[in-house]
C-alpha cells in the first residue's frame, strides 16, 4: 500500500462511524480544479473616458486638493489600480509620442529630466473642462501658461495580474497590481480552501457516486447524486446524502421527469427538514403537511440516505446550508445552481461538467465541444461567482484519480 492509500485510509477511518460504515468502495484522491469567474474568461473590459492635466512639480499637490474640492471623495478613489499622477517619462509610449508634437513647450518638458508631472483630473462625465481650467489657471506656476487638459481611455477594473498591469501602463495609463482579484475570489482565499477540502474531498465524492449508482439501479433517477457536509474546527460531518429521483413518478411528470427531484433539490430539502425537525422538537409541535402531489420526493428513498437523513443536523441554529460543502457527480442546472446560492452554501464541488446545461462553469458551453455536434447552449453563467447576486461561493471542479469510474449521461439533460 503507498502512502496516498495510507494517507485517505488514515483520514477515513478519521470520520465518525456512520461515514465509514457508508463507504464500501475503493476511495482515491483526485484533483480540484477551481473555477473561473465570467469575468476572468472574458477577454473584454469596460473602459472610461478621464481627463488629465499637467503642472509643474511644485503644484502638483495644490492642484489635486483642487480636484477634489471639485469632485466627492468616493469619485476620487474609483480609480485606485490607476497612479494619479506620473512622470512624462512613465506615459505609454503613444501618450509621449502625441504630446510631445503638440507644441515646443510640450517638447520641452519630454525631454530631459522634466519638473512638470502628469495628474489624472477625473472621470470626464462628471467634470466641467472650462470650470477646471478657470480653477488650473489660479494655481501658483500656472499664470501666463496654457493649462494642458486631454480626454484618455483608461480601464474601470483592476487589473489581475501584474502582468497585466504592465501591458495597462503601456497601453492606458500607469496602473498598479495590488495583489488581488477584482475579478473573482482572491487567490489566497483559493489556495486556503483547497487546502481546507483536498484530503477528504474523494471520501465524499465516492458516497456522491454511490447514491448516484442506487438511483438508477433502483430506477428512481438518473446516475446523479449530491452529498452535503458540514467542516468546521477540522471535524467534518455528514449532513445530506440524496440521489436523483426525477422518474420516480413518471406519470405526474413532463417528458423530462420532476425537476424538483433533482438530487441537489432533495439534499437542500433533507438539510431543511432536519432543521425543522429540530425546531419542532423544541417547540414540542409537528405539523402534518397537506399535499395533493409531493413535488421534491425528499424523503429517504434509498437505505443510504435514510442513515444520513436519520442523523441529527450538526447546527440546527444556522440558516439553511450556510457555510456547507455540497459534492456532486455532476455540475448542478440553472435551477440547481441558483437553489445553491440561495440556501447559502459555502462551497461546491463537482466531478462531470454538463456542457450544455451547467450553471456553476464560466465557459461558453457546448461551442467547440467535441462530442456535441455543433451543439451551442450560449455563455457560460458562473453562477458561483457573480457581482449582481448577493451571495457568492467557491467552486471546483473535481478529476477523479481513476478508481472512480465515470457516470456517463445525456450531456443535454439538466443536472
Amino acid at each position: 500500500m503507498d502512502e496516498e492509500e495510507n494517507s485517505i485510509h488514515r483520514i477515513l477511518d478519521a470520520q465518525e462511524p456512520v461515514v465509514k460504515e457508508l463507504v464500501r468502495g475503493e476511495v482515491e484522491h483526485g484533483v480540484l480544479i477551481p473555477l473561473k469567474t465570467t469575468l476572468e474568461l472574458r477577454d473584454d473590459y469596460v473602459t472610461a473616458r478621464v481627463l488629465i492635466t499637467r503642472t509643474p512639480l511644485k503644484t502638483a499637490n495644490p492642484a489635486i486638493m483642487m480636484l477634489r474640492e471639485l469632485l466627492s471623495e468616493e469619485v476620487v478613489k474609483c480609480f485606485p489600480h490607476l497612479r494619479r499622477c506620473a512622470k512624462p517619462c512613465d506615459l505609454p509610449a503613444h501618450l509621449k509620442a502625441q504630446f510631445m508634437n503638440e507644441s515646443q513647450q510640450s517638447r520641452q518638458i519630454h525631454t530631459g529630466k522634466s519638473n512638470w508631472i502628469y495628474i489624472i483630473a477625473g472621470p470626464e462625465s462628471m467634470l466641467n473642462v472650462e470650470e477646471v481650467k478657470q480653477e488650473l489657471a489660479k494655481l501658483e506656476g500656472m499664470e501666463g501658461e496654457e493649462v494642458f487638459i486631454r480626454s484618455i481611455p483608461v480601464p474601470m477594473v483592476a487589473p489581475a495580474s501584474q502582468v497585466q498591469a504592465a501591458m495597462w501602463s503601456q497601453q492606458f495609463w500607469p496602473a498598479v497590481y495590488r495583489k488581488n482579484n477584482p475579478l473573482g475570489p482572491h487567490p489566497s482565499m483559493i489556495a486556503r480552501s483547497t487546502d481546507e477540502i483536498n484530503d477528504d474531498a474523494a471520501i465524499w465524492m465516492s458516497l456522491a457516486h454511490q447514491v448516484a449508482h442506487q438511483s438508477q439501479d433502483g430506477g428512481f433517477g438518473e446516475a446523479m447524486g449530491a452529498c452535503v457536509i458540514q467542516r468546521e474546527e477540522d471535524k467534518t460531518t455528514i449532513v445530506a446524502l440524496a440521489g436523483d429521483a426525477r422518474w420516480c413518478q413518471r406519470g405526474k411528470c413532463g417528458p423530462e421527469g420532476n425537476p424538483m427531484a433533482h438530487c441537489v433539490m432533495r439534499a437542500i430539502s433533507m438539510v431543511a427538514q432536519k432543521l425543522v425537525r429540530c425546531e419542532n422538537r423544541q417547540t414540542q409541535t409537528n405539523p402534518t403537511p397537506i399535499l395533493e402531489y409531493e413535488c421534491f420526493q425528499d424523503k429517504p428513498m434509498l437505505e443510504d440516505e435514510r442513515k444520513v437523513f436519520e442523523l441529527e443536523h450538526p447546527s440546527p441554529d444556522g440558516y439553511l446550508c450556510h457555510g456547507l460543502e455540497m459534492y456532486l457527480t455532476h455540475e448542478p442546472c440553472v435551477m440547481c445552481s441558483m437553489a445553491i446560492l440561495h440556501s447559502r452554501m459555502g462551497k461546491v464541488v463537482f466531478r462531470h461538467r454538463m456542457p450544455l446545461t451547467g450553471g456553476l462553469s464560466a465557459e461558453d458551453r457546448g461551442c467547440g465541444h467535441p462530442s456535441l455536434g455543433g451543439a451551442d447552449g450560449g455563455r457560460g453563467l458562473g453562477l458561483f461567482w457573480r457581482r449582481e447576486l448577493n451571495w457568492s461561493l467557491i467552486a471546483w471542479e473535481w478529476e477523479s484519480g481513476g478508481c472512480m469510474r465515470p457516470l456517463e449521461v445525456d450531456k443535454a439533460i439538466h443536472a
